[in-house]
């Protein structure tokens, strides 16, 4: 119910008098529904990872994972395929668009707060009846009216409403930022991890090869020896099924590296010809890259639990948004001018005009309505509450589950290294005893096929320990930006996909 009058030129009691005023308005205003219940900010809770995959930081030790974390595998193929993949993602360009919308709505918020001026003229040419208001001279004749006016008009945010309102805006934007921080990790991870198993199958392909090699020898010395008659045909068939069961496991190994590489090439948006110079290379050492520290407190680096605590908050500053509408609204306008019926006489002094007129606005009979839109935000706010703890918990048990995972894989290297170790050792003694004529060649090559068939366990170890390193890497956040980045980018301009927060 807007109010709108002129400040009196020469105010007499005007102090007792605008506090009855105000006392009034007061009263009249709708009163504020109570919290149904108490509601904490949201912060990282006190749930923390069991004690036996928890460790001490080290007071040396870099912040891990880093920006780049793939870097540490050393391979120059994988970071230039990171570097195309980064670049080129429509995934990620949809997530800065996305960034802009939310800048831009952050930009409304803040202009709502100013006092724009504006600059108004006009020419207008009016006749005046003869039978109306005004007699003669004036009824009956035609006038021309010229004006230029500044006006302004600025709303004071007396209950910190308007700044409730660019809070919720900057929340949102840093929450856009932090999902698109999100979306570049886990297009990282995603990237990494299918190179790695296009690599092991490459590898297990190769391996799968060897074994068949060494096989198919095998399968002639025993036909050499069924042809002496010294072995029954059925030991040769059985070493034939062997040599068959291998072919038909290369076969899938390479069928696999097929459709790991068109994946691949999925992941980067890449031509057909993207991928004609990729080579296989060999896997890294397994377990190459654990923290010594994996406290609660690296969850404060996951992107998706940061756009999660952003859009809580921002939606406890549309809650304030929401109560501050309960109260009185008052702003002050003001114009300065100039007026003329002439021409000529619009720049002369005598035609400066000038206006004054504070305004006020009482929600008096809009209490059901807004009494609607508080109950929504506070809704919304407990859903987003609610919704971000539940986050945090999920990214406790990612980690959890993937240090448990990545640790139980070590445990598992030490076993094998032991087995290679042993079967490289009988393979030695076969080799011993066939030149000092102890034993037939075959004996040798079943040692060889053993130790073959331990080097493939250990390359599939290889490969859960790289899935297990990456998934650690993607449950820990990826080394993104930190929150505070994110707040202040808040400021910047609009990002534009050529811009380094987005494709570096």
């Amino acid at each position: 119910m807007p109010l709108r009058s002129c400040v009196p030129r020469h105010p007499r009691g005007a102090g007792p008098l605008l506090a009855a005023l105000t006392a009034a308005l007061l009263s009249a205003c709708v009163a504020v529904p109570p919290e149904p219940h108490a509601v904490a900010r949201p912060t990282l809770p006190a749930a923390q990872l069991p004690a036996d995959l928890a460790a001490v930081p080290s007071a040396n030790e870099p912040a891990w994972p880093a920006e780049r974390w793939w870097r540490r595998y050393g391979d120059a193929q994988l970071d230039a395929l990171l570097e195309l993949g980064l670049q080129g993602s429509p995934s990620l360009q949809a997530a800065a668009a996305r960034i802009g919308a939310a800048h831009a709505a952050l930009t409304q918020a803040r202009a709502a707060d100013e006092a724009e001026p504006t600059l108004a003229g006009g020419v207008s040419r009016e006749r005046y009846s003869s039978n109306g208001l005004f007699p003669a001279p004036i009824g009956g004749a035609t006038f021309n009216d010229f004006s230029v006016q500044l006006q302004g008009r600025k709303t004071l945010d007396l209950w910190g409403g308007q700044r409730a309102r660019v809070a919720a805006a900057v929340g949102e934007e840093a929450a856009r930022r932090a999902e698109l921080a999100q979306s570049r990790q886990l297009l990282a991870a995603a990237i990494v991890q299918t190179y790695w198993e296009l690599q092991s199958d490459w590898a297990l392909a190769a391996e799968q090869a060897a074994m068949a090699g060494l096989q198919q020898q095998l399968v002639e010395d025993r036909g050499r020896r069924v042809a002496h008659g010294l072995l029954a045909q059925d030991d040769q068939l059985a070493e034939q099924q062997q040599l068959a069961a291998l072919k038909r496991r290369e076969a899938r190994s390479a069928a696999d590296a097929l459709q790991q590489r068109e994946a691949l090439r999925a992941l980067l948006g890449a031509g057909a010809d993207a991928l004609a110079d990729l080579v296989p290379r060999p896997l890294p050492a397994g377990g190459a890259m654990p923290p010594s520290a994996l406290g609660f407190e690296l969850l404060a680096r996951r992107a998706d639990l940061q756009a999660a605590r952003w859009r809580a908050e921002a939606s406890m500053s549309r809650v304030e948004v929401a109560q501050a509408a309960f109260y009185p609204q008052l702003d002050l306008g003001a114009a300065v001018g100039l007026d003329s019926l002439t021409l000529p006489h619009l720049l002369r002094s005598a035609s400066r005009t000038f206006t004054l007129a504070p305004g006020l606005s009482l929600p008096v009979f809009s209490g059901a309505a807004l009494r609607g839109q508080l109950g929504s935000a506070r809704s919304e706010r407990d859903e987003r509450v609610a919704d971000y703890d539940q986050q945090v918990l999920d990214a406790v048990r990612d980690v959890a589950q993937a240090v448990a995972a990545q640790r139980g894989l070590q445990a598992e290297a030490r076993e094998q290294a032991r087995a290679t170790a042993a079967v490289e050792l009988r393979r030695e003694h076969a080799q011993r005893r066939l030149s000092q004529g102890l034993s037939d060649r075959a004996s040798l090559l079943q040692a060889e096929l053993a130790g073959r068939q331990e080097r493939e366990a250990a390359l599939q170890l290889q490969r859960e320990q790289l899935r297990a390193e990456v998934a650690l890497v993607r449950a820990l956040g990826g080394g993104v930006h930190t929150e505070t980045e994110w707040a202040a980018a808040a400021a910047a301009p609009s990002p534009t996909p050529s811009d380094p927060e987005i494709t570096r």
